[in-house]
């Protein structure tokens, strides 16, 4: 099992596996960014990649001067947008086969069925919102996709999204990623921002069993005999 490991490891250390990164392969550090980012929100079977603490890694990265901000919040926001439109394009022209067909790899259906519930509660503002939500945030273009979600009105979303997305999350990383107590203490500051980012997919859950339990108690008191 090393090669959990190793994933756990590249996880909790991207500032230190970007620096090594950088080094390596210099100014193509950029475009292995773009490729993250593009496929953890436009590939619904990558929902595993990371988002917000590669953003904030790399945020902290341009804070030392390493990478340059303007290209990083450029091109990732490109990246982030491109992203969503290519899996809600996914969802609106193979969503319905695939799930018929149940053939879609690493797509579990509560994580579908968490996704619908936020529709239920935000409406359209869910792809905004599930920008900041892990799992969520691949899954929302394709379910808006399949709920054939108007494209135009997707398109301003998307974009709102996606900027405040990775503004936030880099810009996070550059202003407070260069700080010791945070570079000492990374791999708790990621674990942070996992947990902090997942919160609205509990909550969701946990509302959602309380009123599945609510209707069966309803039900149930509604077939005794008086």
């Amino acid at each position: 099992m090393e090669w959990i490991q190793q994933v756990i490891d590249l996880f909790l250390h991207f500032d230190r596996h970007l620096r090594e990164l950088l080094d390596w392969v210099g100014p193509w550090t950029y475009v292995f960014l773009f490729l993250i980012v593009f496929c953890e929100t436009g590939l619904v079977v990558t929902p595993f990649l990371p988002g917000d603490s590669l953003l904030f890694a790399a945020g902290a990265l341009a804070a030392t001067h390493s990478l340059n901000l303007s290209v990083l919040l450029v091109s990732l926001a490109i990246a982030a947008i491109l992203g969503d439109a290519v899996n809600y394009l996914l969802g609106a022209k193979f969503g319905e086969r695939f799930l018929s067909a149940q053939k879609i790899p690493w797509i579990r259906k509560e994580h579908l069925d968490q996704t619908h519930a936020f529709f239920e509660r935000y409406g359209n503002k869910t792809i905004v919102l599930a920008r900041f939500v892990p799992i969520v945030r691949t899954f929302a273009p394709f379910v808006a996709g399949i709920g054939q979600m108007s494209y135009r009105q997707f398109g301003v979303y998307n974009i709102v999204g996606g900027c405040a997305w990775v503004l936030s999350c880099t810009l996070a990383g550059y202003l407070f990623g260069s700080r010791e107590i945070v570079k000492n203490n990374f791999p708790l500051v990621v674990l942070g921002i996992v947990g902090v980012s997942v919160l609205p997919i509990v909550w969701e859950a946990v509302r959602s069993r309380a009123r599945r339990r609510a209707e069966v108690t309803a039900t149930e008191d509604g077939d005794r005999p008086n």
